[in-house]
């Protein structure tokens, strides 16, 4: 067990006659790694939510709503109950015309037992393709947060093990001198000048 005394704030980086060289390279490794760690986590955690959040932004412009006709008759049976749950909802092929004009299909969850030509909801893109709802502008800002917080630790975990790294090579560097000096000078313990 390591004997350790009272902390020191700042000791790296205190006067000491003892301090070697190595001492000296590893209170800059250490300084070096904590600002590029807090540095590469911002940076990247920012940079990634803006992206995500204008993307985001950009789909709630760009995505439309289009009144989609079912092809066939949904699967199941109609409910006479005008709120349908989730799970009475089936999957049925419906078509729709973009806004340049071309004609599209694909399938849509619907209630069950709805007739042929029901008119649906769908979103699509510019080209007219099928995609989901876009998300509101909370749902947005949430789901940027938290990708750019995860992107953020990721990037900030590379210079931090990084250092850890080099700082574990100090270290085995460190050791091997004292064992060269203990070699040299461990004999001489117990001589008495006689």
């Amino acid at each position: 067990m390591a004997l350790r005394g009272p902390r020191v704030w700042l000791w790296r980086w205190r006067r000491n006659p003892l301090k070697r060289r190595a001492d000296r390279v590893e209170a800059w490794v250490v300084l070096g790694v904590w600002v590029l760690t807090a540095f590469a986590g911002v940076l990247a955690g920012t940079t990634v939510s803006r992206s995500v959040e204008d993307g985001l932004a950009r789909e709630r412009v760009e995505w439309h709503p289009v009144e989609a006709r079912l092809t066939e008759r949904a699967p199941g049976t109609a409910s006479d109950n005008a709120h349908v749950s989730r799970a009475e909802q089936v999957w049925a092929t419906a078509h729709w015309t973009a806004a340049d004009g071309s004609g599209h299909s694909g399938q849509l969850r619907v209630p069950a037992g709805s007739a042929a030509g029901t008119p649906v909801t769908v979103w699509t893109d510019p080209e007219g393709r099928q995609v989901t709802r876009p998300v509101t502008v909370s749902q947005a800002r949430v789901r940027a947060f938290l990708i750019g917080g995860v992107a953020g630790v990721c990037a900030a975990a590379v210079p931090l093990f990084g250092g850890r790294a080099l700082r574990g090579r100090l270290e085995r560097r460190r050791i091997d001198q004292w064992d060269v000096e203990w070699s040299r000078f461990g004999p001489m313990w117990g001589r008495t000048a006689g």
